[in-house]
């Protein structure tokens, strides 16, 4: 195979990369302030749908992490930039933050329960038996169904928590219609990321703790990929799955230097 050619910009998943728990994971800091003295292109990405960039950018600011506004991505941003292609000045019904309502409505969209176009559903701490009921009618009734990210469970300090894809799955069984997930592992979002920061993905990679959403993600929008060991997969899970990262490293600290 031809030699790769040289990494210009970088894509990086945020929670098991950067930070785990609230905590920034040792050399977070020192990736970080190198990607912003070298002047290249970066994004990191989230599939948490509930914050702004200017939310999580002050929420990584008190952790003592710098990443500036623009230089952040999420499911939410993503999904809206979807719709805004696909439907242009659509109204949609929303479970979901302000992560997600303000993504929609910076694209001009109506929110409404009245004949939307969209049930869109997001990550919510406080999900409810009545608006999922209203999704479910909402979609019967010729709707279509979207959700930020398939992610199952969320994390949290108490434990697992449902998210998207779980609620998901609820919707579905009652209404026998499945979403279009526009998250991770979506290429979709790594592709639009890709041109939010003007980068290629011949010359761009990704840096997960996930095989089955950041490194596949990579994968398959052609992005070299490396798996950090600080979040969900471990060593003994990679051989697994039926797909490898470019490179497998203990953590975000061996990629200092390759900037």
């Amino acid at each position: 195979m031809a030699d790769r050619k040289p990494i210009e910009s970088w894509l990086t998943d945020m929670d098991g990369v950067l930070i785990h728990e609230g905590v920034p994971i040792p050399g977070a800091d020192a990736f970080l302030k190198k990607l912003r003295d070298s002047g290249r292109p970066f994004l990191v990405l989230t599939n948490n749908s509930i914050y702004t960039q200017r939310d999580l950018h002050a929420r990584l600011l008190r952790m003592g992490l710098d990443v500036p506004v623009d230089n952040i991505w999420t499911s939410a941003l993503a999904t809206a930039q979807f719709l805004d292609d696909q439907r242009p000045g659509g109204s949609a019904y929303v479970i979901g933050e302000a992560g997600l309502t303000t993504a929609l409505h910076e694209i001009g969209y109506i929110l409404t329960d009245h004949e939307p176009d969209f049930v869109i559903l997001g990550e919510t701490r406080t999900y409810s038996f009545e608006a999922l009921t209203k999704a479910v009618r909402l979609i019967n009734d010729g709707a279509r169904f979207i959700a930020t990210n398939p992610d199952n469970v969320g994390p949290s300090v108490e434990g697992d928590l449902p998210a998207t894809g779980s609620v998901a799955a609820l919707i579905t069984a009652a209404t026998g219609r499945k979403p279009y997930f526009v998250g991770k592992p979506n290429p979709l979002m790594m592709r639009a990321g890709l041109n939010a920061i003007g980068a290629h993905s011949e010359t761009s990679a990704m840096i997960g703790d996930r095989m089955d959403t950041d490194v596949l993600a990579g994968l398959e929008a052609g992005m070299r990929t490396f798996l950090v060991l600080t979040g969900v997969t471990q060593p003994k899970d990679v051989d697994r799955y039926p797909f490898r990262p470019s490179e497998v490293i203990d953590s975000i600290a061996d990629l200092v230097d390759r900037i």
